[in-house]
């Protein structure tokens, strides 16, 4: 049914789930599956929290490289990577579009309210944007 899915795995507390998810969908050693990163622009990486290499953007990226080839381990069909920098929506539309992906697969932090408005909403702004379905994994309460 999709053969090419785009998986961004942006938030590592939701990797796993994400996974699972997509390890649920019947996939054909045929099918491919994108597995995506986005890292923030650097206006953006002033929100990082201090413990996070942000001043080693090459170790930082070999740490997310090294993530998803551990996720693509995990699938028995054609995999790829793809780690870009910008804005996650965008990104991960325009990957799903280049790679004419038929489903995207994201998490979602779960935010509501004032948090939500603040800090804004990736998944849904995939679900409005993108031009295929959309399956949004939530974290488990």
């Amino acid at each position: 049914m999709f053969q090419t899915i785009l998986v961004a795995l942006d938030n590592p507390e939701l990797s796993e789930q994400i996974m699972q998810a997509v390890t649920q969908i019947k996939l054909q050693p045929s099918d491919q599956v994108i597995l995506t990163h986005v890292m923030p622009s650097s206006e953006s990486m002033l929100d990082q929290p201090a413990d996070r290499p942000s001043n080693d953007p090459q170790g930082l990226y070999r740490q997310i490289e090294q993530r998803l080839k551990t996720r693509q381990e995990e699938l028995s069909c054609q995999t790829e990577l793809e780690i870009v920098a910008g804005d996650p929506a965008e990104e991960i539309v325009r990957l799903a579009n280049i790679h004419k992906a038929q489903l995207i697969v994201i998490g979602t932090r779960g935010l509501t309210g004032v948090n939500r408005i603040l800090k804004g909403s990736v998944s849904s702004q995939v679900v409005s944007e993108a031009h295929c379905s959309v399956m949004v994994v939530k974290p488990n309460s």
